[in-house]
């Protein structure tokens, strides 16, 4: 895989809500918008034209959506019961390495004061089995970290 040397934009996201991680996805879709860039910069973007999400955002959005679920069904099957603090956080980054454009991507699974072994097994497991994840393994450069505290 070819690295990032310069990163463009990122587009966030932070997935919440125990009906989430039972797989319950019923009701709207709710996506905060943001322009990336200088604060003075972002103001004029928005001005003219309606705020829309980029497509780093939008593959964020959904892949969160789908390794939300997929961390559910692990957590489930490992008969653990996860925090109503639980959260997914991912960054998907647009760079550039030499003339190239590629995305990289750090998934992030909080889980307050659940052991960091098991934690790290639900993560892991909830990688192999979320199909965005699967997508993208061997394609793009991934970072999966767990955070317990």
């Amino acid at each position: 895989m070819s690295k990032i040397t310069k990163v463009l934009t990122t587009g966030k996201t932070r997935t919440t809500g125990t009906d989430v991680f039972a797989g319950n996805h019923e009701g709207k879709l709710d996506i905060h918008l943001t322009a990336p860039g200088n604060p003075a910069v972002r103001e004029h973007r928005f001005e003219a034209i309606e705020a829309h999400p980029t497509a780093e955002q939008l593959f964020a959005g959904a892949w969160s959506a789908c390794y939300s679920s997929a961390v559910g069904i692990v957590a489930k099957q490992m008969n653990v019961a996860l925090p109503a603090s639980t959260a997914v956080e991912i960054e998907v980054d647009l760079g550039q390495g030499g003339s190239a454009y590629f995305i990289q991507a750090r998934l992030n699974l909080i889980v307050p004061g659940i052991d960091p072994e098991v934690a790290t097994a639900i993560a892991h497991g909830a990688d192999a089995i979320c199909p965005y994840s699967k997508a993208t393994k061997g394609n793009i450069d991934v970072v999966l970290n767990v955070v317990t505290a």
